[in-house]
């Protein structure tokens, strides 16, 4: 059974810095694509950065030069570094892992980015 354990949200004010981690344990095959995505409060889940098991990135077009995505394949972890945060970045960041067509889902973690 894969379980996926976020943690490192927290309130800190614009222009801050947080980092997220994601620790996947479990039958967690090679190939595999990890990512974070986030949802705002009446607003539709949205994808902020992947990465694969090649290290292969993408990034929303709102994040990218502020979050950095790397991961840990030893560790099964997955990272997001977030930098010049902007209240607009306030949401629950949630880490998904896709492989073998199956998606899984972590429980979330609250970014809350204070003006």
């Amino acid at each position: 059974q894969v379980q996926l354990v976020e943690s490192g949200g927290g309130l800190v004010q614009a222009g801050g810095s947080l980092r997220l981690s994601c620790a996947a344990s479990g039958s967690i095959f090679s190939i595999n694509v990890m990512g974070w995505y986030r949802q705002a409060p009446g607003k539709q889940r949205e994808l902020v950065a992947t990465i694969t098991s090649g290290s292969t990135t993408t990034y929303a077009d709102s994040v990218k030069g502020r979050f950095t995505i790397s991961r840990d394949n030893a560790k099964k972890t997955v990272y997001l570094q977030m930098n010049s945060l902007k209240p607009e970045d306030t949401s629950v960041y949630y880490c998904n892992l896709g492989m073998r067509g199956y998606n899984y889902w972590g429980q979330g973690t609250q970014v809350t980015v204070s003006s």
